[in-house]
């Protein structure tokens, strides 16, 4: 993992006990050399109305204020994953 990496996680570890508080959790998906975290919510968080709301004022706010070098962070859904198909996957779905 990076030192990038390792920041995010740090930062997301201030945040969570809040976010266990309503049984859920935010796991990270990707953190990119350019600064860009991918997050995904889960447990009670994942569909609820208001983790865009806890995504955006909480966790968003927090990681750029104490994490240098982020530059966005983006949400994924489930059906948003790209696992990196083979060119067979690929040429099965033409």
């Amino acid at each position: 993992m990076n030192d990038l990496y390792d920041r995010v996680d740090k930062a997301l570890d201030e945040i969570r006990p809040y976010i266990h508080s309503h049984s859920g959790d935010v796991n990270i998906v990707d953190v990119s050399n350019e600064g860009v975290v991918k997050l995904q919510m889960v447990g009670t968080c994942h569909g609820c109305p208001m983790s865009m709301l806890t995504l955006r004022l909480g966790i968003e706010r927090i990681l750029m204020e104490k994490v240098e070098g982020i530059t966005e962070v983006i949400s994924l859904k489930p059906d948003e994953f790209d696992f990196g198909g083979t060119e067979d996957d690929d040429a099965a779905e033409s």
